[in-house]
């Protein structure tokens, strides 16, 4: 029997529908809910569940007891999976509930269609590289990696930062900024976009470190190999700084030390027989449609 893992945060009462249309149709397909236990609570006496639906807890009795998982929700949350489904290898899928959707590519109105073609394997992995941040401290413990971007920024109401920059202990540069974000060829259609950086094709290999407002306006984004160590220190008038991964963040002195480099594993992302890269980019971008011409 295949094992479907279910993943999600609270939601408003406008997409339940939509969330039982989904275990009704891994029930009509004699698919094994592995419902997460956070995830559960919140869908207490609002959704009818299969009686074969089992829980997880963690990392450890996902990888026991799913073949996939799916992310119901927007970006945000098949983002929140990582720490769970980490170097598992599961594959995910995201439902949309949000409103964007590079990650979570599947529309609501999609689901029967899309759990079918899941169902009968009827998609392509794409592996997508991860960024992994190491330091003294060891920040983030064992969930110190990215899939979007990592960023160092400022505390609110702080002074602009000078960052260091190094790339396998050759000088890049010192960014004078409000921070700095290093992503993914996943991230960077996220933040990094919205502050001026490139779009990456997901296999390109690279890494892009993009400033955020810069004091010195020659100062661009960077596209660099993902096989290179990158190394940051941190200038600044104030004690502390903030540190990012993806959406989990730290407050940290300003005397440490930080490293990224690509993680040793990747994260399975689902892409239908019927979706390419390029197609979401168009949809979500809206590409080639000028209001003028309408």
């Amino acid at each position: 029997m295949m094992r479907i893992a279910i993943y999600g945060r609270d939601f408003n009462d406008t997409v339940l529908p939509y969330v039982q249309e989904v275990f009704n149709h891994l029930a009509n397909h004699d698919v094994q809910p592995v419902l997460y236990s956070k995830f559960k609570t919140s869908l207490h006496g609002k959704i009818n569940l299969p009686k074969n639906t089992v829980i997880f807890h963690n990392h450890a009795e996902l990888k026991e007891r799913a073949d996939i998982l799916i992310s119901l929700g927007g970006d945000g949350t098949l983002l929140d999976t990582l720490s769970l489904i980490r170097n598992s290898n599961i594959p995910v899928i995201g439902i949309n509930f949000g409103r964007l959707g590079f990650l979570a590519s599947i529309n609501k109105n999609e689901i029967e269609s899309a759990l079918k073609a899941v169902i009968h394997g009827e998609y392509t992995l794409d592996c997508r590289s991860l960024l992994v941040l190491e330091s003294d401290n060891k920040l983030f413990g064992e969930e110190n990696f990215a899939l979007n971007d990592i960023t160092i920024h400022r505390r609110d109401n702080s002074a602009m930062m000078i960052i260091h920059a190094k790339m396998n202990d050759d000088f890049i540069n010192s960014y004078w900024a409000d921070g700095l974000i290093i992503a993914t060829p996943t991230g960077s259609t996220a933040y990094s976009l919205s502050c001026g950086g490139p779009i990456i094709y997901p296999d390109s290999r690279n890494f892009v470190v993009t400033p955020i407002a810069p004091h010195n306006l020659n100062v661009r984004p960077v596209v660099l190999p993902d096989d290179r160590k990158l190394s940051f220190e941190v200038e600044a008038r104030e004690s502390k700084f903030l540190v990012s991964c993806d959406s989990r963040t730290v407050t940290v002195e300003r005397s440490v030390k930080i490293s990224i480099k690509k993680a040793d594993f990747c994260l399975n992302l689902i892409r239908l027989n019927n979706e390419t890269y390029l197609n979401t980019l168009r949809n979500k971008l809206l590409w080639g449609i000028d209001t003028r011409n309408y």
